[in-house]
């Protein structure tokens, strides 16, 4: 697997510590983009958390979700949660070691008191100290938190004094990149109350537990107020795919006050990614998980569209300076600011989310802005069907006829791919294999971009010849 390893440096770790007006929760941030360019340690936030204990469970469970490996746990993993500030909330994301799980933590206004939030997105220091103190939280006394450097610390250190290097896998930034793409396609599904909530998921295996997930996806479908088992995909289940890997939820559900099911409408029997939304006082945790425990978001492909896709790589350029840290990205005031159609925001809207400069709020069915440490060209580099896809167009292996076009594949085989109403199918063994779930292969990529192309070739020609 390429790797490369992340730098990141803070001024001192993060600790929570008491003080003569109640415990104080420092996180200390490393370097970070913000409104006004990239700075070294930047503050977000100064003031309370009006649920002490329930934050501390919160943040530990996306903490647990960023040093686990679901898939093959005897290696260790190890990153650094994200922290966002979106001027009236505080997110806090992670991604497993195994690229299966993304886990976010949303402290909306009514969890923050006394300090105004502001904008930019950093790693946040996260210590096995840290996490043994919050652990020890048992009552809800007064607890300042601050996100980033204090002031003695600004006008006293000199520079990091901690430091870490730590594996940045190239699977695990896709990974990233694709978890948004899907959740951009999920509808809630269900939505239970406390007490079965906590019915539901206390229910559920552990890691490693004798009932670990095996022979093929778990489905569950809403009856009444809860969730029952079901053998296969009936109209309105939800897939639970590896269902041991929600445990990292059981730090809050005593804190829980319902909890919400986001998933992609049944199309089949095969296995589809899902998310949970535990729904807490003034916040929100949410675990996506990939469709199989040993199945990552890397390679399911939903990013591929948007990369090929010319136009909207220049539309995401324009996009992307009108962007401002905003909770809610709102599409229709995109528009009106670029002179694009929203069809062409919404496209753009998925392209930056290939590089991490946008994510998706499934309880606000709407984007926000955020920057994760790897850029798109990242990204592209790294997925080998839209490299090969690109060599299939730049070779002229592709041949159009309407709705049917043919390929020839570097060893000289043909392949056929058909438009079935706006979807491409092939007759390669990739699509045989996955039937589009995995997003498209190679070859209906090539037909797309050369398609484009032509599109934007006859275009052209057509405002020549008005000229003319």
């Amino acid at each position: 697997m390429t790797r490369s390893l992340q730098a990141v440096a803070y001024r001192r770790p993060s600790a929570l510590e008491s003080a003569a007006d109640g415990r104080r929760l420092g996180l200390e941030t490393s370097r970070g983009a913000t409104p006004t360019g990239v700075q070294d340690h930047p503050r977000f936030f100064a003031g309370f958390l009006t649920s002490p204990q329930v934050a501390a469970a919160a943040l530990l469970a996306v903490a647990d979700v960023a040093a686990a490996r679901y898939y093959q746990p005897q290696l260790r993993a190890s990153l650094d949660p994200v922290v966002t500030g979106n001027g009236d909330r505080l997110r806090f994301e992670s991604f497993s070691g195994c690229g299966g799980v993304y886990a976010r933590l949303d402290v909306l206004t009514p969890g923050l008191d006394g300090g105004e939030v502001g904008h930019g997105t950093t790693n946040v220091d996260v210590n096995n100290p840290l996490r043994e103190a919050l652990s020890r939280i048992g009552t809800d006394d007064p607890l300042h938190l601050r996100v980033g450097p204090d002031d003695l610390a600004v006008t006293t250190l000199d520079g990091p004094v901690v430091e870490k290097k730590v594996p940045l896998p190239d699977r695990w930034l896709r990974g990233f990149a694709e978890a948004q793409v899907i959740a951009a396609g999920f509808d809630l599904r269900a939505e239970l109350p406390a007490d079965e909530a906590v019915r539901f998921l206390r229910g559920l295996p552990r890691a490693g537990g004798a009932r670990r997930a095996s022979g093929g996806p778990r489905w569950v479908v809403p009856v009444g107020r809860g969730l029952r088992p079901t053998t296969r995909p009936v109209p309105g289940a939800v897939c639970l795919p590896g269902p041991e890997r929600l445990a990292a939820l059981q730090r809050v559900l005593r804190h829980a006050t319902a909890l919400r099911v986001y998933g992609p409408a049944v199309g089949g029997a095969a296995s589809t990614a899902a998310a949970w939304e535990v729904v807490l006082p003034g916040m929100r945790l949410t675990l996506t998980l990939s469709p199989d425990a040993s199945r990552g978001f890397s390679g399911e492909g939903g990013v591929l569209d948007a990369l090929a896709t010319d136009e909207a790589a220049g539309d995401a350029e324009l996009i992307a300076v009108l962007l401002a840290w905003e909770p809610r990205v709102d599409v229709a005031d995109l528009a009106a600011a670029s002179g694009l159609t929203p069809e062409r925001v919404r496209a753009a809207l998925v392209r930056l989310g290939t590089s991490g400069r946008v994510g998706y709020d499934m309880a606000e069915a709407a984007y926000f802005h955020r920057e994760l440490p790897y850029d798109s060209e990242r990204v592209e580099r790294h997925n080998p069907r839209l490299r090969s896809a690109r060599a299939l167009a730049a070779a002229d292996a592709v041949t159009l006829d309407g709705a049917l076009a043919t390929v020839t594949a570097e060893d000289g085989h043909v392949h056929r791919v058909r438009d079935e109403a706006g979807v491409l199918t092939c007759s390669c063994l990739w699509w045989a294999k996955y039937r589009g779930g995995r997003g498209p292969c190679k070859h209906a990529l090539a037909v797309r971009m050369v398609r484009r192309g032509a599109a934007v070739g006859q275009g052209m020609a057509a405002i020549d010849g008005g000229v003319r």
